[in-house]
């Protein structure tokens, strides 16, 4: 939920934690996790020294498409292949259930641990 606030005289307005949301986009929130997952496997590949290309191996997908992911084009993946490529990359994913907090509709959160 975006508000104004005043900063120096200048009228700016606050977005919300889901840049999506604020852009309109549909389907924000599933956009704002896959976003999360994406940058996850970004950071692993760096931190294992990759490249794209093995990288790509490792995960089972072009390498076209791994660098389209890598770069917020992630509409065509879906978030199972992408914790499939978590977990191919040596990583668990844990998904927890529980009731949303003073709301009628839950939500969905990316927690890197």
């Amino acid at each position: 939920m975006s508000r104004i606030v005043t900063v120096n005289g200048i009228a700016i307005e606050q977005g919300s934690d889901n840049p999506y949301a604020d852009l309109g986009y549909p389907a924000a929130e599933e956009m704002l996790v896959k976003a999360g997952l994406a940058h996850e496997i970004g950071e692993i590949i760096k931190s294992r020294h990759l490249t794209h290309q093995r990288a790509a191996e490792l995960l089972g997908m072009p390498q076209p498409e791994l660098s389209e992911m890598l770069r917020g084009k992630f509409r065509g993946v879906s978030q199972a292949k992408m914790i499939d490529c978590l977990n191919r990359l040596g990583h668990d994913v844990d998904i927890v259930v529980r009731k949303a907090k003073r709301r009628t509709m839950g939500h969905t959160h990316v927690v890197m641990a």
